[in-house]
């Protein structure tokens, strides 16, 4: 790089005194050692039914990635908000049945 290019950045933060590989990263913990409970939800949503998976812990990488297939094998859309994955439609049994298959303590939740 130009040694004109160059501009020198100054932080208040500690954390950016660290290099990026000694930051700790959050671990996923086995599925087996996870409680899952999928539920239903209907309020704020204009009406649609939507199942919601709650109780996953780790990276939002491995959430995203475990939403990604659910939504394939399901052939459903989905997303992951504040740590909690949305599938369209009502997949309760069926999303049940492939956490457990996974490896996940998975639970119908509600009615």
């Amino acid at each position: 790089m130009p040694e004109r290019n160059r501009r020198t950045v100054y932080s208040t933060d500690p954390e950016s005194e660290r290099a990026p590989t000694d930051r700790p990263t959050q671990q996923t913990p086995p599925p087996r050692q996870q409680p899952v409970s999928v539920g239903i939800e209907r309020k704020g949503r204009g009406g649609k039914t939507v199942t919601v998976v709650k109780g996953i812990q780790g990276a939002p990488a491995a959430l995203d990635k475990l939403c990604k297939q659910l939504k394939g094998r399901l052939g459903t859309g989905g997303a992951v908000k504040d740590g909690v994955i949305e599938i369209q439609g009502d997949q309760r049994d069926r999303v049940v049945q492939m956490l457990v298959e996974m490896g996940y303590k998975a639970k119908k939740a509600g009615g």
